[in-house]
């Protein structure tokens, strides 16, 4: 009987537990959650409470991400049934040649309201013009230094949103414009750290992606790479500021490797309820 040291015991136990780990990440990069957001205001008018939203961001269809995945999330999204539908960019991994393929499939999302979007740093990689394109070819709106009434009965709320902050310019006014404090007003900005140059007083909601939550995390609670100057605070989640509640989501895909480690990807599904004006 041959007799193994203990050193190689250890080596023999550090191999299986990062194979088994490495397998772990591998499935939570595959393992969609949906997370449900509330967001109260006295400033949603009484057609839109309860109005349900949902935003995904960070697809990055490409290699890790494939069509027939992505085909599977919009059959689920349109399960859930939404009024809106909102996009933080990143649609693809690097290449053109995953543009429209993308917006074949986004194009099948069904809401009462449409689908929004705006682009983000990978989309201006691959062919930012080609994405607006795709965008309009398919019937989604893009939001970039733009934004829309959506209008239900006498009641209308308002959703904009920004060019990204690494490759384009931002133009809130274009949304701000001509906003009241009692509108209900949604901005949408892919890189969250964008939320520090602007004077929210008059946006009730901003949603955000581009950190993917950290995509590997110290079990949820630190990322080591983040592409952010704030550290961690604009990671991942709910941020309540007051006048103004930011959501930056974990995303759907990844980038550099196909792994996440205690950060699931999500689709994520706001409902409006109307709150009562003090």
């Amino acid at each position: 009987m041959a007799f193994i040291s203990k050193k190689q015991m250890i080596i023999n136990l550090l191999i299986i537990a990062g194979i088994l780990i490495l397998t772990y990440c591998f499935f939570e990069a595959r393992w969609i959650k949906t997370t449900e957001v509330e967001i109260k205001s006295s400033d949603i008018p009484e057609s839109f409470d309860g109005t349900k939203i949902v935003f995904i961001t960070d697809i990055h269809l490409g290699p890790y991400l494939s069509f027939q995945r992505l085909s599977r999330i919009v059959d689920r999204i349109n399960n859930i049934k939404p009024d809106l539908i909102i996009f933080g960019g990143d649609y693809v991994h690097y290449s053109s040649k995953y543009i429209e393929p993308v917006f074949i499939g986004l194009g099948k999302l069904q809401s009462k309201y449409g689908s929004y979007g705006v682009l983000g740093n990978h989309d201006h990689y691959a062919d930012a013009a080609l994405t607006l394109k795709m965008m309009a070819k398919y019937g989604i709106y893009n939001i970039d230094n733009q934004s829309f009434w959506i209008r239900n009965r006498n009641d209308s709320i308002k959703i904009g949103g920004v060019g990204d902050l690494w490759e384009d310019i931002q133009l809130p006014q274009n949304t701000l414009k001509d906003l009241k404090k009692s509108n209900f007003s949604i901005l949408v900005t892919h890189h969250p750290d964008y939320l520090e140059k602007i004077d929210t007083n008059l946006i009730d909601l901003t949603l955000s992606g581009h950190t993917h939550g950290g995509q590997i995390t110290f079990f949820g609670l630190w990322a080591p790479i983040l592409h952010s100057n704030y550290g961690q605070k604009y990671r991942y989640g709910l941020i309540d500021s007051g006048n103004t509640k930011s959501y930056i989501s974990s995303g759907i895909g990844t980038v550099i490797l196909p792994l996440r480690f205690f950060c699931r990807p999500e689709i994520v599904v706001i409902t409006l309820k109307k709150a009562t004006r003090q």
